[in-house]
């Protein structure tokens, strides 16, 4: 799901550089207030558990990855404004350093895995398990939290590199940058994750949590709140 450069636009990394930041500096914000410091290490180790899940990446058709983020899990155990810096920080390490993913498209990536997915998992999980505390329907939503929150976020890649044939194209008509269209980038991009990787992403997210709940059921976050 790492977009690489020369995929994007001027006209959309820049626009998608400017909501990670407006995402970024909201959630410095609210961290600084609400974070106490006995889970900074848990933040560590979230950020950490994403560069390892993430490190495991399959090409897939469209010119892009196809790989689990751990951004459900993330957001569920310490909310989703944590997840949006955890996740972040790993995509911009693996861009800069590891060349995963392009510098031009940290913005979108960044917006893609770290602020469209915890949102979308956290609020899903917050749906589905209702009143729940435990049992199947709780993990349940656990795993539907992360299926979905990864396959909107590839939804959301495809979209991006899949509009660019429209919008930047060259006086001869070739497209400048992606030259797949919408008809092929999203199914390329949702298909592989919502059958193989989203599968992975949600057992995943059932899996953890079912340990955290037993060893440390203080620390979910999403079930501390109304």
């Amino acid at each position: 799901m790492h977009i690489p450069d020369g995929y994007l636009s001027p006209q959309t990394f820049v626009p998608l550089y400017g909501a990670s930041f407006v995402f970024w500096a909201v959630a410095l914000k609210k961290l600084k207030k609400e974070l106490s410091a006995k889970y900074i290490p848990y933040l560590a180790m979230a950020a950490a558990f994403s560069f390892l899940i993430m490190m495991f990446n399959v090409p897939i058709p469209g010119g892009t990855t196809g790989h689990a983020v751990g951004a459900g899990i993330i957001a569920i155990l310490l909310g989703p404004w944590a997840a949006v810096l955890a996740v972040s920080v790993v995509l911009i390490i693996q861009a800069i350093v590891f060349g995963d993913g392009g510098i031009t498209a940290i913005g979108a990536n960044c917006f893609n895995m770290a602020v469209v997915m915890p949102f979308v998992s956290y609020w899903v999980f917050k749906l589905v398990k209702g009143n729940a505390k435990g049992g199947a329907r709780f993990y349940a939503a656990a795993f539907l939290a992360g299926w979905i929150g990864l396959s909107v976020a590839s939804v959301a890649a495809g979209f991006e590199f899949g509009i660019q044939p429209m919008i930047a194209s060259g006086p001869d008509g070739k497209p400048l940058y992606a030259p797949y269209p919408l008809s092929i980038a999203v199914p390329a991009m949702a298909i592989e994750h919502m059958l193989v990787f989203g599968i992975v992403e949600g057992m995943v997210t059932a899996l953890i949590l079912k340990y955290f709940v037993k060893h440390e059921s203080e620390l979910v976050y999403a079930t501390k709140e109304a």
